[in-house]
């Protein structure tokens, strides 16, 4: 099942889950389904992080001509996923979208091309995943400072637990990024 949200593009997919006595099963991912349910797209690259309560990772994107669609779950544990639209001109400009994402619910977010994402990890650990239809491109990164206060993203981690990378630490604001 697929779900919009407020920002256009962004979807919430939910997969069928068969589960039993002896666990479960579920199609985390099917190219015909995907093409049927989403948008043409051929994810090329897949990334997997493994971090801690109280980590903020984010805001992050590719730009021109390295953008990226993702397709992100948690495989284990729970975060706070959060796409930021920063296409010029979209109504939605500078709004996000935050939805929990966990190895109970078995959601996935789909965020196109022209979204920031980041996320906090909201249980004592998590492994996320996410499909990417572009390679990166270290040299096209681009990112959002995580708090933002244009952007007032509600992390649902207290200020004093959050751990950030550095390089987390000192991204500019959205308004002061440049194309």
């Amino acid at each position: 099942m697929v779900q919009e949200t407020a920002l256009s593009g962004v979807l919430i997919i939910e997969q069928r889950v068969f589960a039993d006595t002896r666990g479960y099963f579920f199609e985390s991912f099917s190219q015909k389904e995907f093409e049927t349910t989403v948008c043409k797209t051929v994810f090329v690259q897949d990334n997997e992080s493994k971090s801690v309560y109280g980590v903020v990772r984010g805001l992050h994107f590719q730009k021109p001509p390295f953008e990226q669609s993702k397709l992100v779950r948690a495989v284990k544990g729970k975060i706070l996923d959060v796409a930021v639209d920063i296409r010029k001109g979209s109504p939605t400009f500078g709004k996000h979208f935050a939805i929990e994402l966990s190895d109970e619910n078995k959601r996935q977010l789909f965020l196109p091309r022209g979204f920031a994402h980041g996320f906090s990890v909201l249980s004592d650990e998590v492994i996320v995943q996410y499909k990417c239809d572009n390679y990166y491109a270290p040299e096209y990164e681009g990112s959002i400072i995580w708090n933002d206060p244009d952007l007032a993203i509600d992390w649902q981690i207290p200020v004093d637990k959050i751990v950030l990378s550095e390089k987390d630490k000192c991204h500019p604001r959205l308004k002061e990024i440049e194309n």
